[in-house]
């Protein structure tokens, strides 16, 4: 293997490393959660900024289309493979921000995938109060999503695009 390919090869494994550690992080918050609470209780961190509270969410983001969780199993699965394959075959391509949102967008669709397929609903706990429950995978899906929508954006060089 080639210097480059010696390099492109570290890149890779290292944005499935932190694609792991993230749905790792996502998946032991989530067991402790579990643990914690029972579905609908609600625990103050913060008061009247951030609780924990236990949601079981059969639907997409918010619990929107509850009614169809095997179709966000297939979407998730897809996107996972979608994910995995572009990354080792695009990373020499792409930039430093786009591997990030790829790895932060994999990890937390994995730990979300692990919820649907192994109890049928994603488990949500952190409560802002001012947003529906999420958790972290959520976090990170969406971070990543921002990442990858601000690394498309044309760049300004002293008013001139590049």
């Amino acid at each position: 293997m080639s210097g480059k390919g010696r390099k492109i090869f570290r890149q890779i494994a290292a944005c499935y490393i932190t694609s792991l550690f993230i749905c790792f992080l996502d998946q032991f918050l989530k067991f402790h959660a579990e643990k914690l609470l029972r579905s609908g209780d609600s625990r103050p961190v913060i008061e009247n900024f951030l609780h924990l509270t236990l949601v079981h969410n059969t639907g997409a983001a918010f619990g929107s289309f509850g009614d169809r969780p095997g179709l966000f199993v297939i979407i998730s699965v897809i996107s996972v493979i979608f994910i995995t394959v572009f990354l080792a075959y695009r990373a020499d391509k792409l930039g430093f921000l786009e591997k990030i949102a790829l790895c932060f967008i994999l990890g937390g669709a994995a730990g979300n995938l692990i919820d649907r397929v192994h109890l049928g609903y994603v488990i949500d706990f952190i409560d802002l109060r001012v947003w529906p429950v999420f958790n972290l995978a959520d976090s990170f899906i969406t971070i990543g999503a921002v990442m990858l929508i601000f690394s498309m954006m044309p760049k300004r060089t002293a008013g001139v695009n590049k």
